[in-house]
């Protein structure tokens, strides 16, 4: 686990070349999404090649996904994986994943029908930036923890906090302790100064690679450029560019500004958690992996 570019993939990428049979299973939210694999740094088809990969491009972009959904779909990949011998290694930035996974995830009481369909209304209406607005001034914790493109989790934010009274943040405080898995967490991070002009540098080398031509085809697909996919970082600024709201320099600044902030963001849902064992990208995690494996 750990922010947005800072060498995932490559850590567990290490494990299977050093003859460890794993399966390496998607935990960010981003990359369920088939119609983005290069916006959303989905691993090439050469890593593919390397060990079997889960859970990754499934979603079609105007389909919503739940934590709940994703966390079934988690479950089943562990037993399949245990059932052919392999290890499973959950790579990503997701951390409400993680944490549904690992530690449990509350069950917030069902939202009345009528407060749900109020903020799908307001979100619509009124944007999301506006609502995360609204959502800063309520829960400023989560508000810092999310996007202002994501609508999904922002009108949940503020539908549970009008039905219960009580802050999302607060809810996510009281989730039980799970301990049905042993668990090894590794941390792959760099401070934010180190990590910016890797991010931007890879904003360059994912526009040579097409990202353009993806997100042109994702809209032939789905023009609805509020649809559940389209928030990702990168793919709305460039539907932005795509379709005349700014020029190619204005959104890959705006892709790079937001994407520091991602990572922002990630860092302050991470470090809090004292069980993550953290590296920097040039160091290895592979022997501490081998002693959590007695290998």
């Amino acid at each position: 686990m750990g922010p947005t570019g800072a060498g995932k993939t490559a850590q567990s990428l290490a494990m299977a070349k050093a003859g460890l049979p794993i399966c390496i299973i998607n935990m960010d939210s981003r990359q369920l999404y088939k119609d983005f694999p290069i916006i959303s740094a989905q691993p090439s088809a050469a890593e593919r090649f390397v060990c079997p990969h889960k859970l990754f491009g499934y979603l079609k972009t105007e389909e919503t996904s739940s934590a709940g959904d994703w966390l079934e779909r988690a479950k089943n990949e562990i037993e399949c994986a245990h059932k052919n011998g392999q290890i499973p290694v959950f790579v990503g930035g997701t951390g409400f994943y993680f944490r549904a996974l690992f530690d449990g995830i509350v069950e917030i009481p069902d939202i009345p029908q009528d407060i749900h369909e109020h903020f799908i209304k307001e979100i619509a209406e009124k944007g999301s930036q506006a609502l995360h607005e609204e959502l800063q001034k309520i829960d400023s914790e989560y508000a810092q923890k999310i996007h202002f493109n994501d609508k999904q989790r922002i009108a949940r934010a503020l539908e549970v906090f009008t039905a219960t009274g009580k802050k999302f943040s607060d809810w996510h405080k009281k989730t039980p302790q799970n301990t049905k898995y042993d668990v090894l967490r590794i941390g792959i991070g760099l401070p934010l100064d180190e990590l910016a002009p890797i991010l931007y540098k890879r904003t360059s080398i994912m526009l040579d690679q097409g990202a353009l031509d993806e997100a042109r085809k994702a809209l032939e697909i789905c023009p609805d450029i509020t649809a559940p996919g389209w928030t990702g970082i990168g793919c709305i600024e460039i539907a932005n560019y795509l379709l005349g709201k700014y020029s190619l320099e204005e959104c890959q600044a705006l892709w790079n500004k937001n994407t520091r902030a991602y990572a922002k963001r990630q860092w302050t849902w991470f470090r809090p958690d004292t069980r993550i064992r953290w590296f920097r990208p040039e160091e290895q995690s592979l022997p501490a992996i081998l002693d959590f494996l007695n290998v």
